[in-house]
């Protein structure tokens, strides 16, 4: 079946030299062009989404070894993606790749997805952008979610090779207006039809109500109020309607600077330390106004340094931590490292893989990130310190920061509701600039900064090492990272709660027309089906155990003796310790300041405004802090591990590893063929199954009600064959390099091994 083809100019100009293999003979393809036509796949579009150009006669490939195979069918643009449509399209639809997403196609790409356009013209790959005056032989498209696709436009029509490939570029990388986002085509197309979240389920912080509840949650609410002045945005445009500051603190105060320089609460620690964050105060060249903002900063800290928690750290990520620019030159080089183009690509990288990943220094960046979480979480946890996070707009590391303190700090942000509630409390509500950081609008390519996607990695991090204390899985992780490009939901769309009303009519601004409600991403049943759902949620998640009355009474005066001071035998106290440990208590003695306020100890007024920011650099960069950090790290890792409690990550370099789920699934070369954690996975499946087997035996034979079990993934269980790019893909057509020369190599395949040759023997229709 398989005819040899030829690659040429766009259009057909050129006389190409082979290079790819077929399903369908060039002599076959113009014969057959009208019988093909009428057995087109259906383009299938979402309200309000609408065709804009198509070119037919197009062949997708498909990498196997050094060759190169070619499905047929058709490439279309919408105003929402390009998409493939195959003429096997019903033929790859079989029962054992159920994990789909129903908004977008293995063959789809929404535009927002799309990273760099390539051009390859007489076999010289080049960027493609702008008017072009010479149309390419072949497009290859980069996916901001790793995927390649590569099409072969040498059969096309040159008018249907102009308007595709102009169109693509022109959707995909041209700047664009905000209202001019698929999302509001959507939104007003499917008024009707909009999913709303279901009730107490993720905590959506855009009521005072929310604040509230979560000051309430975590005991904040002695120390700290949630706040209305901003309602309307009146005050300022960058924070929420409602946040929560220090009690003290008055509200004239928030609208005297516009919200710049107030201490905004994160968080509560169960020993009353917080975790705050503070933008920078406006630059102003007066010097009246400025000694004003010295004096009302000097008021911030003596209010926040309130016994008994009098010593306050503060941490400035904008000049002592990581920058942006970093952030964006190391996944720029990490990336390139999962975006091949053809086997014999990867092959090439392989010898030199590990120390490419080195060079691109990601994976510091991200155990930088840990370790930083890590000492604030020992100022917090052990010395009872409030912790202030300083950044010039407190909308990017210390959203990235904040969130991972809590996630060591707090087991309910490990639950799935937990710890979508807190992206919408530290990010959407925080004011991430989603919109510029992901580049939507194609506006500013500078402005790009996968600071989301450095959080999503390293909360990976922490599941990877303590996958028991998680309730999602790292299938969750890699669908939510993909959800970032997919413009029907309005979670990660904007740059502030305030151009989020506005440009949904909330704010007066078309008080005639209804308001658009958008979908939010947490309602996973838009994109996937129940079954595919469950691939979401962790089996082997240890939940909470309910303590009764008695119990918790017992438990509070464990701690009432604890913090007496009683003197204990021995065996007592390593009880002690233990509950310490699992309520996550200080490991050592909180240290009290000499003397209140910012500074341990008696400065001169003039001095502490002129050099106060640097002297405060000074104390949180000594040597005492370190050892402090190194003693609290290494005194938590030699315990048992409590998974509700305080949890830790290893950030030492080989516990730092790659997200192979996420970067590697569309790479067949990488996948392992029944191994890798899936398997062990399905064998710990198979074990719980049988544990509910029995324990509904046990339940029958005593006629007693059946506790809730943890519902086992199906796809996972019913799976014929896994690889370790489950459940992206089943089982990819496999491709290995031979280490032997080909003698050596066809001398073993004659063989008997039937192992080998069931791995071989895969029937997945036409690819």
């Amino acid at each position: 079946m398989l005819g040899k083809g030829v690659v040429g100019g766009g259009g057909g100009t050129k006389a190409p030299k082979p290079s790819f293999v077929s399903y369908v003979r060039p002599e076959e393809i113009h014969t057959n062009e009208k019988e093909v036509t009428e057995k087109e796949v259906t383009l299938h579009l979402l309200p309000g989404e609408q065709l804009l150009c198509e070119a037919s006669t197009v062949l997708k490939y498909v990498q196997e070894d050094s060759c190169q195979h070619g499905v047929y069918g058709r490439l279309v643009c919408t105003d929402f993606k390009i998409a493939f449509l195959g003429d096997d399209e019903s033929a790859l639809d079989n029962d054992e790749t159920q994990f789909k997403n129903k908004v977008v196609g293995e063959n789809d790409i929404t535009l927002h997805c799309v990273d760099q356009i390539y051009g390859v013209f007489d076999e010289k790959k080049k960027t493609l952008f702008g008017q072009l005056k010479k149309y390419p032989e072949k497009l290859i498209i980069h996916c901001k979610d790793l995927r390649v696709f590569q099409f072969c436009l040498r059969y096309t029509k040159e008018e249907e090779v102009k308007r595709i490939v102009s169109g693509i570029i022109h959707h995909t990388q041209a700047p664009k207006l905000l209202k001019r986002l698929f999302l509001f085509s959507y939104a007003t197309a499917a008024q009707n039809n909009t999913v709303t979240e279901p009730k107490n389920h993720t905590i959506m912080f855009d009521t005072l109500k929310d604040w509230c509840w979560e000051l309430e949650r975590t005991k904040g609410n002695m120390k700290y109020k949630a706040v209305s002045v901003n309602e309307g945005y009146k005050v300022c445009e960058r924070l929420p309607a409602y946040f929560v500051v220090p009690t003290p603190l008055p509200e004239e105060n928030v609208q005297r600077f516009q919200g710049h320089g107030i201490p905004i609460w994160c968080w509560s620690c169960h020993n009353g330390s917080a975790l705050l964050k503070m933008s920078a105060l406006p630059k102003e060249q007066d010097d009246g106004i400025l000694q004003i903002q010295k004096s009302f900063l000097d008021g911030v800290y003596k209010t926040i340094h309130r016994p008994p928690y009098e010593i306050v750290k503060t941490e400035d990520l904008s000049s002592n931590f990581l920058s942006l620019q970093e952030i964006q030159t190391a996944y720029s080089k990490f990336k390139q490292l999962f975006l091949i183009d053809n086997s014999t690509e990867f092959w090439d990288t392989d010898i030199k893989w590990f120390s490419l990943l080195e060079s691109s220094s990601w994976l510091d960046i991200i155990r930088r990130c840990l370790k930083k979480a890590i000492e604030i979480t020992e100022c917090m946890e052990a010395q009872n310190m409030n912790v202030l996070l300083l950044e010039e707009n407190a909308s990017d590391l210390c959203c990235l920061i904040s969130s991972l303190v809590q996630l060591m700090m707090d087991p309910h942000c490990r639950t799935r509701i937990g710890f979508q509630s807190l992206i919408q409390k530290e990010w959407v509500m925080g004011g991430h600039c989603f919109l510029d950081r992901c580049n939507h609008l194609r506006q500013n390519d500078k402005e790009e900064v996968p600071v989301f996607l450095l959080f999503l990695d390293c909360v990976w991090q922490l599941v990877h090492q303590h996958p028991p204390a998680f309730e999602f899985t790292e299938t969750y992780l890699t669908v939510l990272s993909d959800s970032l490009y997919i413009p029907i939901f309005s979670t990660f769309f904007f740059n502030s709660p305030h151009q989020k009303d506005t440009n949904m009519g909330r704010e007066g601004q078309d008080t005639q027309s209804k308001p658009l409600n958008l979908l939010t991403v947490w309602d996973w049943s838009v994109q996937f089906e129940p079954k595919a759902q469950t691939l979401l949620k962790n089996p082997l998640y240890v939940e909470k155990p309910k303590l009764d009355k008695g119990q918790r009474k017992g438990m509070r005066f464990k701690l009432c003796l604890q913090t007496q001071n009683f003197s204990l035998t021995e065996s007592t106290k390593e009880r002690a310790v233990m509950h310490q440990r699992q309520l996550s208590l200080p490991l050592t003695q909180s240290k009290s300041s000499p003397k209140r306020g910012f500074f341990r100890e008696e400065t001169d007024h003039l001095i502490k405004n002129l050099l106060g920011k640097r002297i405060s650099k000074l104390i949180n960069s000594s040597d005492e802090l370190q050892d402090n950090f190194r003693e609290f790290y290494d005194s938590w890792h030699s315990k048992p591990t409590d998974y509700h409690g305080l949890l830790l990550p290893h950030i030492e370099g080989p516990e730092i590893k790659v997200w192979a789920q996420r970067y590697l699934r569309w790479i067949p070369e990488a996948q392992i063929l029944g191994g890798s954690r899936v398997a062990t996975m399905s064998k710990l499946l198979e074990m719980i199954e049988e544990v509910q087997s029995l324990q509904e035996k046990i339940d029958e034979r005593h006629h007693s009600q059946q506790a809730p079990q943890a519902e086992a993934p199906c796809l996972l269980r019913n799976s014929a064959r896994l690889s370790s790019l489950f459940p992206f893909a089943l089982l990819q057509r496999h491709s290995s390099k031979p280490v032997l020369p080909t003698s050596g190599w066809k001398a073993l395949g004659d063989e008997d091994d039937l192992a080998k040759r069931e791995d071989e023997f895969v029937d997945l229709g036409d690819v």
